[in-house]
């Protein structure tokens, strides 16, 4: 696997090099190819510890160091794997309201929206959505007082904005990640 990649979760990828065309001109990616058990326990592994060595991976998942690494690099380079992060405890991070909130936008607005919001102090999380509400945004605040400043003068200012709904969050559970 890349190296620099494991050694520095979270990293940015490399720069592209000179000859490589940029991502608006380059052709869509291939399909991924389809996932067999080995390749789900891998990601199994890598979402509870993605700082795990390949030799750690590779005896976990019953194959050789090489057979792992190879995997790990497919999964990279067919995107299955996009990067590699840590995971915050929000409220010891100084977080401690946290909240989704539900925006009803203009028709044929989602991009200037998104734009908009990703650039707010503690957004998290956005997802264009279907059924009462058109978008969902995670927020991480300081405390409530913050986050009402976020809500009613960040937020509900954006002129695409129609109307929202702020929903606390009182404890999170991230799935898929082992207790320790």
């Amino acid at each position: 696997m890349r190296d620099e990649q494991m050694a520095n979760p979270g990293s940015a990828p490399p720069p592209l090099p000179a000859s490589a065309p940029s991502p608006a001109s380059a052709p869509p990616p291939a399909p991924a190819r389809p996932l067999d058990t080995v390749d789900r326990a891998i990601l199994r592994m890598l979402q509870n510890d993605g700082r795990a060595s390949i030799r750690s991976v590779a005896e976990r998942v019953h194959v050789s160091r090489a057979n792992a690494y190879a995997r790990i690099n497919r999964l990279i380079d067919d995107g299955v794997i996009r990067g590699f992060s840590a995971l915050i405890d929000q409220e010891r991070a100084g977080q401690g309201a946290s909240a989704y909130i539900t925006l009803k936008i203009v028709q044929n607005s989602w991009r200037t929206v998104r734009s908009q919001l990703t650039a707010l102090p503690g957004a998290s999380h956005i997802a264009l959505v279907s059924g009462d509400f058109d978008v969902l945004l995670l927020v991480h605040t300081k405390d409530n007082r913050e986050l009402r400043e976020l809500v009613l003068t960040r937020i509900q200012s954006i002129p695409e904005v129609l109307s929202t709904r702020t929903l606390l969050v009182f404890e999170e559970t991230e799935l898929g990640q082992e207790e320790e």
